[in-house]
């Protein structure tokens, strides 16, 4: 029998000082400084994306941090990609965590690659460092380089979804003896109970803030997620060479979701692969940013399966408010058993 609290009252709260075991997870185009503000004012927690911040939300690294931390004084996150790229993307990332530090963030998201780097800085100043994985060989990498928690992703996530589902990924990870958020298929309350009840420590969510009313994505992207549903969710291997989850458009359909034979070939080599993701990323990041402010039928739009459960756009607060009230439902109703 559960105890009263016990669904938010978890490690991942207690380790980051938040109310409610939730974060918005970083979307590239689609983390706002005002979105990631309002998630950590009601409670949990909102986590930047500094390309997103910078390049598309055309705030400076440092001025956008000023602006989030004049709409909330609560904590909040910021994703490091690390995967090995140019020594520019690498030295510029290396100076964005620095600054991170500096203006009091303490909990980092790692994802695509060796996050020791992040943990030594982090570890430094008394911070978390949780890294996304998709199955058990990755989190013991992760471990390896001393991470404190890890974040799940699982095969309804928006984003580079997994393979595995969310029941698959807690059997697998559970043994661990860190922290495990579920990322992936959270679009109500229901959803979020379900898993925290699954033994999770917190939920990752990223399309339902998509829906919200403080982020700046185009009204029509917010429409295409409430219009869709689950089955309206397919893998393109077209944006960055992995599968990533996107609604299926007719855009999508002519196009296709496979990689070409060359762009395969070269995406199996060690070196090549970098050059032929470098290749996509030319190709289709000026789509994923145009989301955000304006849209074409040409756009990709990320989003995962959880669309299922998403009816309304609403404020981002609600949503955390909403969520929280129903695992202190449950909670009461399981003490109660």
């Amino acid at each position: 029998m559960s105890l009263p609290g016990a669904l938010l009252d978890t490690p991942l709260t207690r380790q980051l000082g938040i109310e409610v075991p939730l974060i918005c997870g970083a979307m590239y185009p689609c983390s706002n400084p005002e979105l990631v503000a309002a998630v950590s004012e009601a409670g949990g927690i909102g986590v930047i994306q500094p390309l997103s911040l910078v390049y598309v939300h055309r705030h400076e690294f440092g001025a956008g941090l000023k602006l989030i931390r004049s709409l909330t004084e609560k904590p909040v996150g910021m994703n490091v990609i690390v995967e090995r790229s140019s020594k520019v993307y690498q030295e510029r990332m290396q100076r964005y965590v620095d600054e991170a530090i500096e203006g009091g963030i303490r909990f980092f998201v790692t994802s695509l690659g060796n996050p020791r780097w992040v943990v030594e800085k982090a570890h430094a100043a008394g911070g978390f460092v949780y890294h996304d994985v998709t199955e058990r060989k990755w989190a013991l990498k992760g471990l390896e380089a001393g991470v404190d928690g890890l974040i799940a992703v699982n095969s309804w996530a928006g984003g580079h979804a997994g393979p595995k589902s969310a029941e698959a990924l807690i059997a697998e990870l559970g043994d661990l003896g860190v922290p495990v958020v579920c990322a992936g298929g959270i679009g109500g309350e229901e959803d979020f109970v379900r898993v925290l009840k699954m033994g999770y420590a917190g939920v990752q969510m990223g399309t339902r803030f998509i829906a919200t009313a403080e982020c700046t994505a185009h009204p029509d992207y917010k429409k295409a997620i409430l219009d869709a549903d689950a089955d309206d969710i397919v893998l393109t291997e077209r944006i960055t060479g992995v599968p990533v989850a996107v609604i299926r458009t007719p855009y999508i359909e002519k196009m296709g979701t496979k990689a070409g034979p060359i762009a395969r070939w070269m995406l199996r080599g060690r070196k090549t692969k970098h050059w032929m993701r470098t290749i996509y990323a030319m190709q289709s990041i000026w789509k994923l940013k145009r989301s955000a402010t304006t849209f074409s039928y040409r756009d990709y739009l990320q989003a995962g399966r959880s669309v299922a459960g998403i009816e309304s756009v609403e404020p981002a607060g609600e949503i955390v408010r909403r969520f929280r009230a129903a695992a202190e439902r449950a909670e009461v109703v399981s003490a109660r058993a």
